[in-house]
């Protein structure tokens, strides 16, 4: 088990959410740890999205799973000291039957798990509202009848199972769904009730002990993280470890983002603490 607490507090050269060939990711895994080294990075971790049991083109198939593996390994091999590398997956929760608690998980020589929600139910399936605001869009028409309090009260309620069923280490981009739902309904994020959704997940990753992260991938274009700066204060004063990751896609991004928000991070740590 990586001691996340540790690390955090003795560099911020580190980066442990990515993707790579095996998912979604627009870069092999040599080429993604080769730019990390070359950026400063001292920690670095692997995490393909997890294979789930519905169609989908952004996770890695089961398939996959041991060349995965081994090719962390052998990356581990060739880069020595220069990087520590790690064995991580996003793992998606799907409800009972799928999540990073399945056993399935087990099975696979993890160094931690991420877990996040990407998908919501829908009918007899499940569909993926995590994607660019267009594609949103459109599936807010086409399977949830423009109902966005339905979506966003159905992800926070699947953010807070995830958590209380447990098996992963890291909560990832917790309150992501307000990035399409305020596009959607704008507005939406100081609403009461959506702030109660996300009360009750933050009470949930408190209780659990989980890490959380504040994930920088959309700072540069967008200027948000997640979770947004808002929730920050209940976190921190609970002692919850937290990680900046950038959620890295392509080599150019190992970093985007991470270092201008850990400043600002730094400082509204130093802000709630005095």
């Amino acid at each position: 088990m990586i001691d996340f607490s540790n690390i955090v507090s003795t560099t911020d050269r580190y980066n442990f959410h990515s993707h790579t060939q095996f998912c979604d990711g627009r870069a092999d895994m040599a080429v993604m740890a080769e730019a990390a080294v070359k950026s400063g990075m001292l920690h670095w971790g692997f995490s393909p999205h997890s294979p789930v049991p519905i169609e989908s083109s952004c996770n890695m198939p089961m398939d996959d799973v041991a060349p995965y593996v081994e090719e962390v390994q052998r990356l581990k091999t060739v880069f020595g000291s220069r990087i520590s590398l790690y064995t991580s997956m996003e793992i998606d929760y799907l409800g009972d039957d799928w999540g990073p608690s399945h056993s399935y998980f087990d099975t696979v020589p993890l160094d931690y798990r991420i877990g996040s929600v990407h998908f919501l139910p829908c009918g007899d399936g499940y569909v993926d509202v995590d994607g660019r605001f267009d594609s949103f869009k459109i599936k807010m028409e086409r399977f949830f009848d423009n109902d966005i309090r339905h979506v966003v009260e159905t992800f926070y309620r699947q953010s807070v199972d995830m958590v209380e069923a447990g098996g992963f280490d890291i909560i990832g981009h917790f309150d992501k769904i307000g990035h399409n739902a305020s596009m959607f309904a704008p507005g939406i994020e100081d609403e009461v009730w959506y702030g109660k959704c996300v009360d009750r997940l933050v009470d949930a990753i408190i209780k659990s002990g989980v890490a959380v992260e504040i994930n920088t991938k959309v700072w540069e274009g967008e200027r948000r993280i997640f979770p947004s700066f808002r929730y920050l204060p209940r976190l921190v004063e609970s002692g919850v470890t937290i990680v900046v990751n950038s959620d890295a896609h392509y080599p150019d991004k190992v970093d985007a983002g991470r270092e201008e928000v850990i400043k600002r991070f730094v400082k509204k740590i130093d802000n709630y603490n005095n």
